[in-house]
């Protein structure tokens, strides 16, 4: 028994390495590992000491999907750069397309930023915006909050993922960590504990930077976490949000924020039997269009992924092709 342990923990700490090798682009062959998580490219010996491949799997990924071979799934029907659909139940893989190619994740970034506010902070703290929140680049969504404005965490949490307020992950990110640096390097913390070694952030918004960037697999493995948190899930399944809070002089302001995912506005539908919700949507010019989002059938739970599709359309045409496969 003593044994067995001590064998587990000199695996863990070889795929924590590795893991490190990965984010900080240390040594060539980490930087050449296209799919991180497949053990068939591992190696497991270590001080001497050799087991089998297979005993390392429960302790890497005992509760996650392992993708393995992507050559499986029919990608005919689908045309976006990266799409996943795992079982969060079952904890199968039912399809996957480029599950570790290096993408942008535009405002599915957004998705790590709620994870650590709630996981991390307090949702009941009251946040004075800062002038440092201002975003003023061109084409950028906000939720319309002001220098000054006193809000919740909570409240801010709404205007991050509802209109996708790239203002309200600025002050989330300054309230936490006094900087959007300090935030970025918790986010990337966070990602590196998860085992997303093929993410990394410079921001809590998504806002296009060459340095921004991650995977379908880890925005999986991002989003399956956040979902363990009820107050995740009661933000990501709110359609609309009514913020009633006061700006810097004092004064009454009240805003409505909507949420963007189309098949929980109406504005899609799903397959038959099928319920989505909880979501993300993302856009930039270099990310395309993007979307992270979980859905059931009858007691089961899953989440699918879109990354890098042409259009709006073409994004829920994708996704509706890569959710059908639950039933089909």
């Amino acid at each position: 028994m003593a044994r067995n342990l001590q064998i587990r923990r000199l695996l863990w700490l070889l795929c924590s390495l590795e893991a490190g090798l990965w984010m900080s682009g240390c040594g060539s062959q980490a930087r050449e590992l296209e799919q991180p998580y497949s053990f068939e490219a591992r190696p497991f010996e270590l001080t001497g000491v050799s087991v089998e491949k297979s005993a390392a799997l429960p302790l890497f990924a005992e509760n996650l999907c392992v993708v393995s071979d992507e050559s499986a799934y029919d990608a005919g029907d689908v045309n976006c750069e990266a799409g996943l659909l795992m079982s969060l139940t079952d904890k199968n893989v039912m399809y996957s397309k480029n599950a570790f190619e290096r993408l942008y994740p535009a405002s599915t970034t957004k998705i790590m930023t709620a994870l650590i506010a709630i996981k991390y902070g307090n949702l009941d703290d009251i946040v004075t915006v800062t002038d440092e929140a201002v975003i003023t680049e061109a084409g950028a969504t906000l939720c319309g909050i002001q220098p000054g404005d006193v809000l919740t965490l909570r409240q801010l949490l709404y205007g991050l993922m509802l209109p996708s307020g790239n203002d309200a992950g600025a002050a989330i990110g300054i309230h936490m960590a006094q900087s959007i640096e300090g935030f970025a390097e918790l986010m990337n913390q966070e990602a590196y504990r998860l085992g997303a070694t093929g993410t990394h952030f410079v921001n809590p918004h998504g806002l296009h930077d060459e340095n921004h960037y991650t995977t379908a697999y880890d925005l999986y493995l991002i989003y399956q976490e956040a979902l363990k948190y009820p107050e995740f899930r009661e933000v990501t399944k709110t359609t609309a949000y009514v913020a009633d809070y006061v700006d810097r002089d004092g004064n009454a302001v009240s805003k409505t924020w909507e949420g963007g995912n189309w098949y929980m506005t109406g504005r899609e539908e799903a397959p038959e039997g099928i319920t989505v919700f909880s979501g993300k949507t993302g856009t930039t010019r270099a990310a395309g269009c993007c979307l992270v989002m979980a859905c059931a059938e009858q007691e089961k739970e899953y989440v699918s992924i879109v990354l890098k599709s042409e259009n709006r359309n073409s994004l829920y045409d994708n996704m509706t092709n890569i959710i059908s496969k639950i039933v089909n």
